[in-house]
């Protein structure tokens, strides 16, 4: 049966404020049993979206730091199975946005649309995949995420042309992921002129969907740097290593060195 869901979360959250905070972890990771545990504390500290990671062994976007979280939660037995099964019943609970990050073939072995109305009967609301082609999305499952109500979102990087960015944004739903470099996650070091140049063209396009930057945001200067160009920053790579190095109980600190309002 379909969650008929009376709002989209994601875009009511979009057109309900700025300086939106989303945060990434990864689901099994520091401890198989961590995963609902940092969700809850992520919510309680505030934060507007959720973006939760499921492990990979060879994710293609993703930095030193999130592909050493994704090799321990492995090991630690995460599937996606145990995944759907560890976020059920969350919705009694929370009411942020959840979206899930991971890649294609993951999908495709718990069967396409089975993954699809999992997700929804759970309370997902978004999909990131950034090995699924927008091609392939809008000509295959685009109809399939609409059934189950899951918005697909992209990304784009500095080197995706206007024509492209375009081409993506009558595409996708939820928001746009804006790389703000060619990098993996967890590289970059504050943001030069050419990143902020890059975000202004972003800015200017009026897009029918918003942005959101990731890649590179660990801190309150390089988040409201981003907010002034964006609806808001997504933070990965910083975020694991602050649970690698503090555990799960000191979420609330990391939230508060992040926001500046």
């Amino acid at each position: 049966m379909i969650d008929q869901k009376i709002k989209n979360r994601i875009e009511e959250k979009i057109a309900s404020k700025d300086n939106l905070l989303n945060i990434y972890f990864t689901a099994g990771f520091p401890g198989i049993e961590d995963t609902r545990k940092v969700i809850t504390n992520l919510v309680n500290s505030g934060v507007d979206m959720i973006e939760i990671g499921l492990p990979y062994s060879d994710p293609i976007a993703d930095g030193e730091v999130i592909q050493k979280s994704s090799t321990q939660a492995l090991r630690n037995g995460m599937n996606t199975s145990l995944l759907f099964q560890q976020l059920e019943g969350v919705r009694d609970e929370v009411d942020v946005p959840f979206i899930i990050m991971g890649y294609f073939n993951a999908m495709l072995q718990y069967g396409i649309e089975e993954f699809c109305q999992k997700c929804n009967s759970i309370g997902i609301d978004g999909i990131i995949m950034p090995d699924l082609p927008i091609e392939t999305y809008e000509n295959e499952y685009k109809t399939i995420f609409e059934k189950y109500q899951l918005n697909f979102i992209c990304l784009i990087t500095p080197q995706t042309s206007t024509e492209r960015i375009k081409k993506i944004d009558s595409v996708s739903s939820g928001f746009i992921y804006a790389v703000s470099s060619a990098s993996t996650t967890g590289k970059t070091d504050g943001f030069g002129s050419e990143q902020i140049n890059y975000f202004k063209r972003i800015q200017s396009m009026n897009l029918k969907n918003k942005c959101m930057v990731g890649f590179g945001i660990k801190d309150q200067q390089s988040f409201s740097q981003v907010c002034q160009y964006a609806k808001g920053g997504i933070i990965g790579s910083a975020f694991i290593k602050f649970l690698e190095e503090n555990g799960v109980d000191r979420t609330d600190e990391f939230v508060k060195n992040i926001r500046f309002e």
